[in-house]
């Protein structure tokens, strides 16, 4: 399996950064998009990112437009977007590819490491349908604002389906549990 920790990203301004920079912390990783039913859930991750910073969480967001272009903007049009209507001071990584085969190595590791989704990912999955969409068939990340979740030893702990928010009491426990351990 790919180390996590060596897999090298790009922040939104263009820094080079990995996960390796991150070593020692609890991570949440998720694919956001700005144009997504979803995207209020920014809210909610910037609060989480404030309530367990200081014990040594982290919440990445990777921009993504695979899933109905609903990430169009440029990388500076998607942080002052973040930055003007939710607030987020979390770290933004340059958008990329989180499905198929043009998939950021990052993602690829952590669908290998983590096949399986907690919550409601086959309820999603019906909602898609009806709205005349194509899901993706695991382990392919499902939608906007799924979560990956990193332990501090850098193994991936925890996915979690796009629709459960980030205040969610399954997500926020595990969170909790991980910070503990």
């Amino acid at each position: 399996m790919t180390d996590l920790a060596s897999i090298p990203l790009t922040r939104i301004d263009g820094q080079a950064d990995s996960l390796g920079q991150h070593a020692g912390k609890v991570l949440l990783v998720v694919n956001v998009a700005s144009k997504c039913g979803l995207t209020p859930q920014y809210e909610g991750l910037e609060k989480l990112y404030k309530a367990y910073g200081d014990r040594g969480f982290a919440v990445l967001g990777f921009p993504a437009n695979d899933f109905g272009a609903q990430e169009p903007g440029t990388h500076e049009e998607i942080a002052e977007f973040c930055s003007l209507n939710y607030g987020v001071s979390f770290p933004l990584f340059a958008k990329a590819d989180v499905t198929g085969p043009g998939k950021q190595p990052l993602y690829a590791a952590l669908t290998a490491a983590h096949p399986d989704k907690s919550g409601p990912a086959d309820e999603f999955r019906e909602r898609l349908k009806g709205y005349g969409m194509t899901p993706t068939e695991d382990p392919e990340v499902l939608w906007n604002f799924e979560k990956f979740l990193i332990g501090r030893d850098g193994a991936v702990i925890g996915r979690f389906a796009p629709g459960v928010s980030p205040d969610d009491p399954t997500l926020v426990a595990a969170i909790e549990a991980a910070l503990a351990a």
